[in-house]
């Protein structure tokens, strides 16, 4: 197939209408295959729409001769492997190799052990209780705070004060920390506390990220 040659009005036409018109219409205006368009739009960098795309796929599977029809479960479908998933089926090695019941991780420690969380605060485990993380370890800073005045409050959070922070359980003392609203906290963590030469690096590193960001979704 011969390359077909876009003037710079057809070009501009493709630019303005390829993200939201579908590649058939411009083809059909402009007298040429799709394919054509599909190199055009390539060359020139523009991208159809995350709208168009999901419009188009729509229709798509709508269409009764689509091939996704052939593969759907349909109403009233008997599942291959209905009643071979029962207790105790295990075929091969599959018994041996399952975790038994009661079987403990090589991380496991025991409840009344310390860490050193992501964050750099000590933890204390205080169960063995399934889920997340959070759930087994809290941060030993605000269990000393619980102890003294009860759950902490919707909206506030127990904090070091300034200079007390450490890792060191003997040191994690009443005295050293303390109630503080989210607001406060958010104050005390903004980049406007830093120096000046830090924070436009850190907003330099931001607007880095998110060009970033916007060329890999595009």
């Amino acid at each position: 197939m011969l390359r077909r040659q876009f003037g710079w009005v057809e070009q501009e036409l493709v630019r303005r209408n390829y993200a939201h018109v579908y590649t058939e219409a411009l083809a059909h205006v402009l007298k040429c295959t799709p394919a054509q368009i599909y190199r055009l739009a390539a060359r020139m960098g523009v991208h159809k729409s995350r709208e168009t795309i999901a419009a188009r796929a729509r229709e798509l599977m709508a269409m009764p001769g689509h091939g996704s029809r052939a593969s759907r479960f349909q109403p009233g479908h008997v599942p291959a492997n209905k009643g071979l998933r029962r207790p105790g089926y295990a075929p091969g090695r599959m018994a041996s190799t399952q975790f038994q019941r009661g079987n403990r991780p090589h991380t496991w420690v025991p409840v009344g052990s310390h860490r050193i969380n992501g964050d750099g605060y000590l933890d204390l485990k205080v169960n063995d209780l399934p889920g997340p993380s959070n759930v087994r370890w809290h941060p030993v800073h605000r269990l000393v705070w619980e102890r003294a005045h009860g759950p902490v409050p919707r909206g506030h959070a127990v904090v070091f004060r300034p200079g007390r922070r450490t890792t060191v359980l003997e040191e994690i003392t009443l005295d050293a920390v303390e109630l503080i609203t989210r607001r406060e906290l958010m104050a005390r963590n903004t980049i406007h506390n830093l120096p000046a030469p830090l924070v436009g690096v850190i907003r330099l590193r931001g607007a880095l990220n998110r060009q970033i960001n916007r060329r890999r979704r595009s």
